[in-house]
């Protein structure tokens, strides 16, 4: 099915550039889509996750950082964070001991339960994959490689008056950069954007201030298949509309590994094995 959606799209995009250039917005539509399908193949996949945010002084000096390394593995098709080391040490009993309890919770989820959680994510991906693309206006700045591979630049502006949909959606409606596809595979291969619009996020009320910036690189994994690699956020927020933070947030994404659904990665007995 990737392959053949690539090779459609493909065709589209090189009918067009016969005659004039690809259109932007065509470019963006199978970018997004290729996106979302590799995404989704995430699951099929085991690899490691390091967390590190740091608080920023003004000046852009680190006053203080929280480093954690997890493990992602699948359990019962969703991506389970098994923490590995928190600011170099190993995780405690304490937190084993958590671990364990959201694992068993995934393993014993009810068939209801599992539907319901599958189709509620199935909603928020669709109107996720409709707020990229309708909330911004796309215009093809030109072409470039990227690590040597041919890539299209994409320039994203919010659409005037679009009101999002999806909970992300609310927020990187907010936001206006540059995007890297790659002409072979469609997929996104870095993303560089900078919040214009202040946004409310969270329980307390941290307000997104204009200036923030939000980085994103892919890596390809295998045939078309393209998942994160590095996503930075640099953000000036304020916190209860009064104190002023530069937060400073770096996953990196490093090791995928492809591996069978079996059992064996869907047991909690099995954390301890990472």
């Amino acid at each position: 099915m990737q392959a053949l959606f690539i090779l459609a799209c493909s065709a589209t995009l090189v009918a067009q550039t016969q005659a004039t250039l690809p259109d932007a917005r065509e470019i963006a539509r199978c970018s997004i889509a290729a996106t979302e399908r590799n995404w989704r193949t995430r699951i099929q996949y085991s690899y490691l996750e390091r967390d590190e945010t740091r608080h920023l002084s003004v000046d852009g000096r680190t006053q203080s950082q929280d480093v954690g390394i997890s493990k992602i593995v699948p359990i019962d098709g969703v991506p389970f964070e098994v923490l590995v080391e928190h600011n170099g040490r190993p995780p405690t009993a304490e937190e084993k001991a958590k671990q364990n309890v959201k694992a068993d919770k995934l393993k014993h989820e009810t068939p209801e339960e599992r539907v319901a959680r599958l189709r509620k994510e199935k909603l928020e991906s669709s109107l996720l994959t409709q707020d990229v693309l309708q909330a911004f206006d796309y215009r093809l700045l030109g072409t470039e490689p990227v690590n040597g591979r041919p890539a299209f630049v994409l320039h994203a502006a919010p659409r005037p008056g679009y009101r999002a949909e999806s909970k992300y959606g609310k927020m990187i409606a907010r936001v206006e950069g540059k995007i890297w596809v790659d002409r072979q595979d469609l997929a996104w291969v870095k993303v560089d954007g900078e919040v214009i619009q202040p946004f409310t996020m969270g329980l307390f009320l941290a307000r997104v201030l204009r200036g923030s910036h939000i980085t994103m690189e892919q890596t390809r994994v295998a045939d078309g298949i393209w998942l994160p690699k590095q996503i930075e956020v640099r953000a000036n927020a304020k916190v209860l509309f009064i104190k002023t933070l530069m937060i400073d947030r770096i996953l990196s994404y490093s090791g995928y590994r492809q591996i069978p659904s079996v059992s064996a990665t869907s047991s909690p007995a099995g954390l301890s094995r990472y």
